[in-house]
């Protein structure tokens, strides 16, 4: 019976909460916000892609604290390419083989090269083999295939697994 009412129990209670930060706690404010968490979802709900779902929280979190990290570290990586010699720089594309599966990690994979300075991911070829991805600066694309596979991708798969 709940399921049905609030079929994504956690989007209505984080609008619910952005609502009334938003617009401020009142008696009304409660019950527009209301009845905007519980519609809202019920309305969104058959566009949800069921079968992407974080199996192992924890692995989430600390994956989330690797990515600011990373972020961290190659915004510092970046400026001072940035701020040496042009010369130096060897920007490139790499086609990253994929063993990840599902749109949904594929999606957070994608969105987690973009986020990191440095990276930006491209393109996805037809089959979803691939992904291609630019990078500002290329030693060795080996490197670079493998740091995204140990950093990122093996920990979406044991996440979505």
């Amino acid at each position: 019976m709940i399921a049905r009412i609030l079929p994504m129990p956690m989007h209505s209670g984080l609008l619910l909460a952005v609502w009334l930060l938003l617009n401020g706690f009142s008696a009304g404010q409660l019950l527009l916000g209301s009845i905007l968490a519980v519609s809202i979802p019920l309305i969104t709900a058959p566009f949800a892609d069921r079968q992407s779902k974080v199996v192992k929280p924890f692995s989430m979190v600390i994956y989330v604290l690797r990515l600011l990290w990373d972020i961290f570290v190659s915004n510092l990586e970046v400026a001072a390419r940035v701020l040496s010699s042009n010369k130096k720089l060897n920007p490139g594309f790499i086609a990253y083989p994929l063993q990840l599966q599902g749109d949904f990690p594929l999606t957070v994979l994608a969105s987690t090269i973009s986020l990191t300075p440095g990276t930006v991911s491209v393109d996805f070829s037809e089959c979803k083999q691939w992904l291609y991805i630019h990078a500002l600066h290329i030693e060795s694309e080996q490197e670079i295939i493998d740091s995204i596979r140990e950093r990122y991708e093996q920990p979406l798969q044991e996440i979505f697994s």
